[in-house]
């Protein structure tokens, strides 16, 4: 008797012991993976101006999905125009869509440069654009829209040489009190489009010292593509 109860209490612990090891191995397979972290990357920006005249405004730089802010042959947003006309570059950092963004502090002079970081996580797909104004113009800018960073690895770099566009929204006269340059403190943003009315690439100025006597700038303001120099550093 004493025999068989022992037994059976063996049975049933070793039947216990069973089922806490198969709870046990449940509540392995039910555990949620823990979410990997976000990684963070930064990448570094700089702009070098390698005209002879030709201030460059604010410069507007920007992190995004993927979307262009111009595109030759199509019409120059709202926003664009601001900034290609007169320099103002808040309206192109407000663009819907934008994940990071920086401005330049101030104009960047010929031979000057200007660096400018901004940082996104991995689960950001990011898309570089940089967009400055030819202040000495009447609606010159140069930049690059849409450019994919997802190629870069830490310490990584890209360099690329920029063209001058002409966003096609105010006529290229070079008149006085149409250029809000230095050579002649004239008017920036006009709302009315009196142009071609589709970004292009720039032809170039002509001045007062060639075929175009009313205008304003001189020889040294004309400028040939390209007109300025582009870093991209992946730092982190």
């Amino acid at each position: 008797m004493k025999l068989s109860m022992l037994r059976n209490l063996a049975v049933v612990g070793m039947g216990t012991a069973l089922l806490a090891a198969c709870d046990h191995n449940d509540n392995n397979r039910n555990t949620p993976e823990p979410e990997p972290e976000p990684v963070m990357l930064t990448y570094e920006v700089t702009i070098e101006n390698i005209s002879a005249a030709q201030p460059l405004s604010p410069v507007a730089v920007l992190l995004h999905g993927e979307q262009s802010l111009w595109q030759v042959g199509e019409s120059a947003s709202a926003a664009l125009e601001v900034l290609a006309e007169g320099g103002d570059n808040s309206d192109v950092l407000a663009t819907e869509g934008t994940l990071a963004t920086e401005s330049g502090s101030a104009p960047v002079g010929p031979g000057s440069n200007e660096s400018y970081q901004l940082t996104v996580s991995d689960e950001q797909a990011a898309y570089l654009s940089v967009v400055t104004m030819l202040v000495n113009t009447n609606d010159a800018f140069t930049g690059i829209t849409n450019k994919a960073l997802s190629d870069l690895a830490v310490n990584d770099s890209m360099s690329m040489m920029l063209p001058v566009y002409d966003a096609g929204t105010e006529a290229n006269s070079e008149a006085a009190g149409t250029i809000p340059g230095p050579a002649d403190g004239g008017e920036g943003f006009n709302a009315e489009r009196d142009d071609a009315d589709t970004v292009s690439y720039h032809p170039g100025v002509v001045s007062s010292q060639d075929t175009l006597p009313d205008s304003v700038l001189m020889a040294e303001h004309r400028f040939d593509n390209p007109v300025a120099r582009l870093i991209i550093t992946r730092v982190e």
